[in-house]
């Protein structure tokens, strides 16, 4: 049976090569590409569009956007767009965000339950193409409704994955989204109670948890050189660590851990300073959370995954050999 695969592509590499990944996982039966937008770094609807244009089947989602810094109205066009382009293979994915960024560009995320709730109501009545007046606390619309001068005016199928972290989010994921992104820089049974709180959350809107679908991003290095896997994924944790420190605790890293590599990494972080801080990055903790090593070991770790609750990895590739990693998990 072919399992379902997906890629996550982020910043490390050329916005071509990109396209190039996206072409060859298509070619090896993944399932997806999914491009990252978290730092201020690439945006992630450019890159979609790209891997849309140059694909046929492979299903593109953002993982994730946050929605706080484009207008509902605005949000909703560009998924349209999106899914003009690449009909039925379109996904957003969305979170909501984390401090200090946020609040270093002037945001301040209250209330991320409503905001949430709110967005992704509005977003899924526009994209059915309804007219739409909703006042809440965070979307205030009067009468707006898509405009399609080209195209199809009907519904649009455009699933609404939430990337939930706190356990409020995680089971409201399981009440209104078609899904949840869920996260990395974990160990296999944090999904255990992620299930319970998508399960708890389905339920209140008459759904089961087999209602939802769970991606998961799963951080992977692949290599022939076990020793260089590990090396190169201690590079990924320990700048995640300093920058993002709810996964960080997520992970059930101490906190002496993370202010140790805080001390050292600067903002953005160069390289000379991950080497210097990425030693204190626990051999233990890389293999606890990542699926690092050789192939054979880097496909053992993410079955862990699946067998608890995982319905697709979306492997995030550390160490720059894409190729090598889609071939080790290649469907076809």
């Amino acid at each position: 049976m072919t399992e379902r695969m997906a890629l996550y592509l982020q910043d490390s590499h050329d916005l071509r090569d990109g396209m190039d990944y996206a072409r060859y996982a298509e070619a090896k039966g993944f399932e997806a590409v999914w491009q990252a937008e978290s730092r201020l770094v690439r945006d992630a609807i450019v890159p979609m569009a790209a891997y849309a244009a140059v694909t046929n089947t492979l299903k593109v989602g953002s993982g994730v956007i946050n929605n706080w810094t484009r207008n509902i109205g605005l949000l909703a066009a560009t998924f349209l767009t999106l899914d003009d382009l690449a009909p039925n293979r379109i996904i957003c994915g969305i979170g909501a965000w984390w401090d200090p960024l946020a609040k270093n560009v002037g945001i301040e995320r209250r209330k991320p339950l409503l905001a949430m709730r709110e967005t992704v109501e509005v977003m899924r009545r526009l994209l059915r193409m309804e007219r739409v007046t909703f006042h809440g606390e965070f979307h205030h619309v009067d009468g707006i409704e898509l405009d399609v001068v080209h195209g199809r005016r009907e519904p649009r199928n455009v699933p609404i994955m939430i990337g939930a972290t706190g356990d409020l989010m995680m089971e409201m994921t399981g009440e209104i989204a078609d899904g949840c992104v869920m996260n990395y820089c974990v160990a296999p049974e944090y999904n255990d109670k992620a299930l319970e709180l998508l399960e708890k959350g389905a339920k209140k809107a008459g759904r089961k948890l087999e209602d939802l679908d769970r991606p998961q991003l799963i951080v992977c290095s692949v290599d022939e050189d076990h020793d260089k896997a590990i090396d190169y994924s201690k590079m990924l944790l320990c700048q995640y660590m300093a920058q993002q420190p709810h996964i960080a605790k997520a992970s059930g890293v101490s906190d002496e851990v993370v202010h140790e590599i805080q001390s050292i990494l600067g903002w953005p972080a160069t390289k000379e300073q991950i080497n210097k801080a990425k030693h204190l990055v626990p051999d233990a903790l890389v293999h606890k959370i990542t699926a690092s090593g050789t192939p054979a070991e880097a496909r053992a770790k993410v079955a862990e995954y699946t067998k608890r609750g995982c319905t697709c990895p979306i492997l995030y590739p550390v160490g720059g050999n894409f190729k090598l990693l889609i071939d080790t998990f290649a469907q076809k």
